[in-house]
């Protein structure tokens, strides 16, 4: 592995994000986004984020160059004098977004920004904090002490993955350094208890999720090089194996992908960040870019991540394997929920056992080697062209064959799984199931018909079937649906369109049925196996067979609250 200077690098970036800084402000300015649900802001030029001035700050430190440490320090009094000193309030000690809108005006505010900006001040006083004016070091720990009540108040469980970490590396570290022996103590546990249940499962609960994995990785290796407790550098040591195990086994040398399906993602194709991230870890063993060219995150600087030396090789390895592993059990209904990754050396197939189809989530997803580039398919539900919350997968996969099903729900979201609840009700002009092709759309021809599609990429066929559909309203008449191909330029679409005109309300409460049943198919030119498909009540039993063995999963006909 070439030796990178992580000092260099990390100049880099700060040299580029001075331009960013707004003296006025004592904040970064960047072109407003949002992924739509916390922030009530629409439309926007410009914000100043907490966040991301809180990351140029510690990046401006770390740098320990005298000519930065006064701008760090200023933003550093900033970020403080924005974070919600009230007791009384449900927000004491969390930040909003942006300085431009307060908590009072976020829908609702973000809870997580206790841990976010949190861990940023922890290690600013960690790395730091004998340089640091006593009036502002005494506030900065004041803050962090503020972040950590907020923290332990709403003491998130180990299902919510990055964030029990996070909270747990806040009031961990924030312990030791300042002595707090009740912070010290609550973030070992929290530890811990992630500790357990991770291990119980053999999994995170954002099961096999790029973004997440690579979060949890980061932030479990930040607590084993900051932490001084041994039984703390042991969980976080544990766990890590864990993940990078996790990550080493998915990954497809074919197509240089991370296989699905993914519990919670936010684009389908490999993030920069995690490419740049991957080839790092593994010196090199995965190269994506030039080592010149590697694209830096500050939050990488003395961050102490690599990939275990045992499991480098995986990465490379091209056989043929299938990965099922039950990942969460619901707490009520005592429901399984499974992942199934199937592999090839030109293919991987993944798919959950059952899953909302919200836009973070990937519950049907193949990545083919397209001629050295990747080239994905991958299953989603679209209201007025986004991805649908309250449409439901469930199925079965048995190597390279999955045998699914959709259905929809009432007590769901429309493009969130809680922010914006739905109760059976949405506007709409178009609803429709897409297979989505995407990445390297060289090679990629289709056929669709009423009853189907084949997909080839080069000489291999992806077969889509319907088994059943339906989608009966109330006096309203319904046409018989059917396959259709459409390419926008940036992706290849295998649409199957349940409604399309007038924009009208659609009550799933009313409707009499709406149910449908596929197969998905790679690597084959033969029709998949005919499933059984029962009618009992309001429910679908669709039953399939292999080798003898008989599997089953149950679709609602008529939405209801499930």
């Amino acid at each position: 592995m070439q030796q990178l200077d992580h000092k260099q690098m990390l100049l880099n970036i700060v040299n580029v994000r001075h331009a960013a800084y707004n003296p006025e402000f004592r904040l970064l300015r960047s072109p407003f986004s949002s992924p739509g649900y916390h922030t009530t802001i629409k439309q926007a030029d410009f914000i100043h984020a907490t966040r991301e001035s809180m990351r140029y700050a510690l990046a401006l430190l770390d740098t320990e160059l005298f000519e930065n440490e006064q701008r760090a320090f200023d933003i550093i009094e900033k970020i403080v004098s924005l974070q919600d000193t009230d007791r009384s309030r449900s927000t004491f000690g969390i930040w909003s977004w942006f300085y431009e809108e307060s908590l009072d005006q976020m829908s609702p505010p973000d809870w997580n920004w206790a841990d976010f900006i949190g861990k940023q001040l922890v290690i600013a006083i960690s790395r730091h904090g004998d340089r640091f004016p006593d009036q502002l070091h005494d506030a900065v720990v004041q803050a962090i002490c503020n972040a950590c009540d907020a923290i332990i108040k709403r003491d998130v469980g180990p299902h919510y993955t990055n964030i029990a970490i996070m909270g747990a590396f806040v009031t961990l570290i924030a312990g030791e350094q300042f002595g707090r022996s009740d912070y010290a103590e609550y973030g070992l546990n929290r530890l811990a208890k992630l500790h357990r249940f991770t291990m119980e499962r053999g999994a995170f609960q954002e099961y096999n999720s790029p973004p997440y994995t690579y979060i949890a990785i980061l932030e479990l290796s930040k607590i084993r090089k900051e932490t001084t407790g041994k039984e703390s550098q042991r969980l976080s040591d544990e766990l890590l194996h864990l993940a990078w195990r996790s990550v080493a086994e998915h990954f497809h040398s074919g197509s240089k992908q991370w296989s699905g399906p993914h519990a919670r993602c936010y684009q389908t194709l490999l993030s920069t960040e995690n490419q740049a991230f991957l080839q790092l870890a593994t010196k090199g063993e995965l190269m994506f870019f030039p080592w010149e060219e590697l694209p830096y995150e500050e939050e990488w600087y003395e961050s102490g991540f690599y990939c275990p030396e045992s499991l480098i090789a995986s990465f490379s390895s091209s056989q043929e394997k299938e990965i099922r592993q039950l990942y969460a059990v619901n707490a009520t209904t005592q429901r399984e929920s499974w992942a199934t990754t199937y592999m090839t050396p030109q293919y991987s197939l993944g798919s959950h056992s059952r899953e909302v189809m919200w836009n973070q989530k990937r519950p049907l997803l193949a990545y083919v080697d397209n001629g050295g580039q990747a080239t994905y398919a991958q299953l989603r539900c679209l209201h007025d062209g986004y991805d649908y919350c309250s449409a439901v997968l469930s199925g079965k996969q048995d190597r390279q064959h999955v045998l699914f099903g959709v259905e929809f729900i009432t007590n769901g979201g429309d493009t969130h799984p809680s922010l914006d609840k739905t109760d059976g009700v949405i506007q709409a002009s178009d609803l429709r199931l897409r297979m989505e092709i995407g990445g390297r759309l060289d090679n990629v021809v289709g056929e669709a018909s009423d009853h189907g599609a084949v997909i080839s990429i080069g000489k291999l066929q992806m077969l889509l079937r319907t088994w059943y559909a339906a989608f009966t309203e109330e006096s309203i008449p319904h046409a018989p649906m059917g396959w259709e191909i459409h390419e926008n330029g940036g992706t290849f679409n295998v649409d199957l369109v349940i409604y399309s005109g007038e924009r009208r309300s659609i009550d799933f409460r009313l409707v009499q049925e709406a149910a449908f049943v596929f197969s998905f198919v790679m690597d084959s030119d033969k029709e998949p196996p005919t499933p059984e498909i029962e009618h009992s009540d309001n429910q679908l039993i669709v039953r399939t067979s292999h080798q003898g063995e008989e599997t089953a999963f149950i679709l609602h006909k008529i939405p209801a609250e499930i």
